[in-house]
């Protein structure tokens, strides 16, 4: 399988930590403008997740102790379900008897001590004939009424009243899970986007030498998929433990409660898990970063069979292109087999371990229930657990809470190993975003000249690779108000010299400049901004013929749009379309002729009225009536304009005041076409005889 080298760059850390940190904490830019909105999230999630945890827990003693068995409750139980003191169990304390009796009798001890008025004080305080009896019976019978189970009835209305606050409470869970995930959704969401668009600005601003070393394929994914991972990496690694740590530390808060020697048998048991999920992590890396190569190039192979479909087509290659896509397409589906393959492995080791840990806690937490041995804090625990002892109620509490927690240490683990792929993905998308442009402003860049007089390349020596130099030393000024013709051979650098006047690289020596100023003294803005080309590979959008002129200039009036349409003669065939100016395209314009195309790339730079002027190649594709009327209009149109043009056409250069002919780097002669016709061994003459005897042949 073909596989360029920059497909690996990014996602390459193996550091451990180290790099886990530097990933993670290259994320908070993108998080910190939304950080009120994610505490405000998993704050309410904790909160929720602390009141459904003791909730649970309430609901379980009153479901299996209260309602099934009849024992009384404890008195937080009873304020919650709005219940009286004769629900609520009491201490066997005979001070504690006597003062509940005499703070709030009970209803029932109430009736049973017998009709009102029985006993009536009186102000010695001294009861009547046959009162202390009666008294006596009813404060025994009151206390008995107290330390009795629950009657049947009273155990119908805690019934009735734990079923009303379980749908209340199932309501508020349910709106919670439904609305709490879409708030979260749009966070999530502006991060991801925010991402995105520095990553696109940043690649915009890199140099085309990266941009030609690199597969446009690549750079999608990266900024459309390994993006995503920003998300998913701030939950996994940053907010999801928060709530998994918890649910595991109040695990073992709460199983102390009923023995510490259990609660430190677990967090025991989570040391194999977590060495486990240490050990298996370098392997899981490097499994998700093949993946991603390979979802990579597959992405890359997709857009270039697009890209080329008139070219695969022309040449009957389909067969050939379909057999690469399905090698790439295999190479990549086995990648991911197999990533998905090892995390399942992995995850059913971690699973048993933690069922055998689970087995074991079982069976001594049996054992206990039958003994009926006394909880870990004994009475202490009521109010927090409700329970003293060991029986059904507080096995499956303790049950529930210690399977929870060793749940919650598994999915740290699992966790952990998917972070892996993520944090590749992430790497590989803040490799694009960290990659430095080349071209940049000075500190305080000069103000462009409100009107250019002239362009000079001056020694100027650049090159693409090291050691490598295109242009070795040219000198070439190019005046205002007239054409400068750019000839030479293939790869004498002529469209290289445009690159540089447009600052889409700096050279590596010399300077070019603008009215005596290096163009390194401008902002990189203002040079563009103050510069159109047209170029022979016309770059058109799958949107309207006016759009695509006025592409980058936002909203120009139609006729402006126009004008510089009949410019590039464009407007013959415009008017011609089925709906003028609002004619549709289709994708890069492959309704329209490669001339056709070729004049609204000419309109386009028109109507951006800038005083410099590059054409490379504009007429290549067009008639020799067709060309001469547009050079026609554009000498006339760039009268008070520096207009740079690159062409093999002889018929174009003719039209040309100054010629300079690039040879071996340099500008090897200048001069019009009739001075430079006249020496006898001249290069420019050369070339042009070889053009004509070429265009004779043909």
């Amino acid at each position: 399988m073909e596989q360029s080298s920059h497909t690996v760059r990014g996602g390459e850390f193996d550091r451990g930590l180290t790099d886990i940190m530097r990933v993670v904490s290259a994320c908070w830019p993108f998080a910190r403008p939304y950080l009120k909105h994610i505490i405000g999230l998993y704050l309410i999630g904790l909160v929720l997740s602390g009141i459904a945890l003791v909730s649970g827990f309430m609901g379980a003693d009153i479901f299996n102790n209260k309602i099934l068995v009849g024992d009384k409750l404890q008195p937080f139980q009873a304020f919650v379900l709005v219940l009286d003191e004769s629900y609520v169990i009491v201490s066997d304390d005979t001070d504690a008897v006597e003062e509940g009796m005499g703070n709030a009798e009970p209803p029932d001890a109430r009736e049973s001590a017998g009709t009102e008025g029985d006993t009536v004080p009186t102000s010695n305080n001294v009861a009547p004939a046959g009162a202390s009896n009666e008294s006596d019976d009813g404060e025994t019978r009151g206390e008995q009424a107290i330390k009795d189970p629950l009657t049947k009835e009273q155990r119908k209305v805690v019934r009735n009243r734990f079923l009303i606050w379980s749908i209340l409470g199932g309501i508020v869970l349910l709106g919670s899970i439904a609305t709490l995930p879409l708030y979260g959704m749009w966070i999530w969401h502006q991060i991801n986007r925010d991402l995105r668009v520095r990553m696109l600005e940043n690649a915009e601003h890199l140099s085309l030498g990266y941009h030609a070393d690199s597969r446009a394929g690549d750079a999608i994914y990266r900024v459309y998929q390994d993006s995503m991972m920003i998300v998913t990496a701030l939950e996994r690694l940053v907010l999801d433990p928060i709530g998994m740590i918890w649910a595991v530390l109040s695990g073992l808060v709460f199983i102390a409660f009923f023995d510490v020697w259990l609660a430190l048998a677990l967090a025991l048991a989570m040391v194999p898990i977590i060495l486990l999920g240490r050990w298996f992590t370098p392997a899981m890396r490097e499994r998700s970063r093949r993946a991603r190569i390979a979802t990579s190039d597959l992405t890359s192979r997709l857009q270039e069979s697009f890209s080329a479909l008139k070219l695969v087509k022309a040449n009957r290659a389909e067969k050939d292109i379909l057999k690469r896509f399905s090698d790439d397409s295999e190479q990549a589906l086995e990648s991911a087999y197999r990533l998905r393959v090892d995390l399942a492995w992995r995850t059913f080791a971690v699973i048993l371990i933690g069922v055998g840990v689970l087995l074991g806690a079982e069976y001594v937490m049996a054992s206990w229930v039958i003994i009926e041995r006394e909880t870990w804090l004994g009475a202490a625990a009521v109010a927090i657990v409700g329970y003293t002892v060991w029986n059904y109620g507080a096995n499956t509490v303790a049950r529930e809470s210690f399977a929870g927690s060793s749940i919650s240490v598994g999915r740290v683990v699992r966790n952990w190993w998917i972070s892996q792929d993520l944090l590749v993905g992430l790497d590989r998308a803040l490799y694009l975003l960290n990659l430095k442009p080349e071209v940049v402003d000075k500190g305080h860049p000069d103000s462009f000249p409100e009107t250019i007089q002239e362009v000079t390349f001056e020694d100027v020596v650049f090159g693409y690779g090291e050691g490598e130099s295109i242009l070795k030393g040219v000198n070439l000024t190019a005046q205002a108000g007239a054409i400068t013709a750019i000839v030479g051979g293939t790869g004498a650098g002529k469209s290289t010299l445009m690159s540089l006047l447009l600052r889409l690289f700096d050279p590596r020596s010399g300077a070019v400049r603008i009215n005596g100023t290096s163009l390194t003294d401008y902002a990189v803005d203002d040079v563009r901004s103050n510069a159109a080309i047209a170029l022979q590979k016309n770059v058109l959008f799958a949107t309207s013929v006016h759009e695509n002129i006025a592409y980058a200039e936002g909203k120009v009036a139609r006729e402006n749009v126009a004008a510089a349409a009949r410019v590039a003669c464009a407007d013959q065939f415009i008017d011609e379309l089925d709906k003028g100016y609002d004619t549709e395209l289709g994708e890069r314009g492959g309704k329209l002729s490669t001339g056709q195309r070729q004049r609204l790339s000419i309109a386009r730079a028109v109507l951006r009225d800038t005083p410099i002027l590059i054409l490379d190649e504009p007429t290549a594709a067009l008639d020799a009536e067709t060309e001469q009327q547009v050079l026609s209009n554009l000498s006339n149109w760039g009268r008070k304009r520096v207009v740079l043009l690159i062409t093999h056409r002889l018929s174009t250069i003719r039209n040309a005041d100054q010629i300079a002919f690039l040879e071996n780097g340099v500008v090897a002669e200048l001069g019009s076409h009739d001075e430079l016709m006249a020496l006898p061994t001249g290069r420019y003459r050369a070339f042009v005889e070889a053009e004509t005897e070429g265009v004779a042949d043909g």
